[in-house]
């Protein structure tokens, strides 16, 4: 009897399994389904999302290419997230720049603001080139084209200490220059970054 109750038991828990199995593979299907209706398709975007934004941290960029040859859609995947890095760090150091010549007592702060702006974009050309790659996945299409996703991150604190480094050289800001007050202003836009 202990028998038959045993083997009873091990078919209704089988039983069981067998037909929640079915069943979430029926619910993916139903919705599936429900998409393909509607003439809609679930996209899988790559290297994309929350942990690929810019933060406190480091600035970040994420991108795609698209060729018929592999190594050209790594090539503009990489070539679009260097843009668009450069424009995310060239658009923070504007306004560390602007903030800081605001808090100071700079006589001519246009012409003081357009020199931080200006070393600003010189520091951002020479550092991009050291961007990390964080991520990276290579998909190809029925049509044969290759899809190359690709996120990179750059140190803001690197960025900012090659900034400081620059500033210290330029003789019409160096006798005003206060890395202190550089470095409170620049953080406070880092930390806004973080909070995105």
């Amino acid at each position: 009897m202990k028998k038959r109750n045993q083997i009873t038991l091990i078919l209704g828990i089988t039983l069981t399994a067998a037909i929640s199995i079915v069943g979430c593979k029926s619910n993916k299907k139903t919705i599936t389904k429900e998409l393909e209706n509607k003439g809609e398709v679930k996209i899988v975007e790559y290297c994309s999302g929350e942990s690929y934004f810019s933060n406190n941290k480091y600035f970040k960029a994420n991108a795609t290419g698209e060729s018929l040859d592999r190594e050209t859609a790594k090539k503009k995947a990489r070539s679009n997230a260097m843009a668009e890095l450069a424009k995310s760090i060239k658009a923070t150091m504007k306004i560390v720049g602007d903030n800081y010549v605001n808090s100071t007592e700079f006589n001519n702060k246009e012409e003081v603001t357009e020199s931080f702006n200006e070393l600003a974009r010189t520091v951002v050309d020479e550092e991009i080139s050291g961007a990390v790659k964080i991520c990276d996945k290579l998909t190809q299409k029925n049509d044969k084209r290759y899809v190359s996703y690709i996120a990179i991150e750059l140190s803001g604190q690197e960025i900012a200490s090659k900034y400081h480094e620059t500033l210290s050289k330029d003789d019409k800001i160096k006798a005003d220059y206060n890395y202190e007050k550089f470095k409170e202003t620049f953080e406070k836009e880092m930390e806004k970054l973080g909070n995105r």
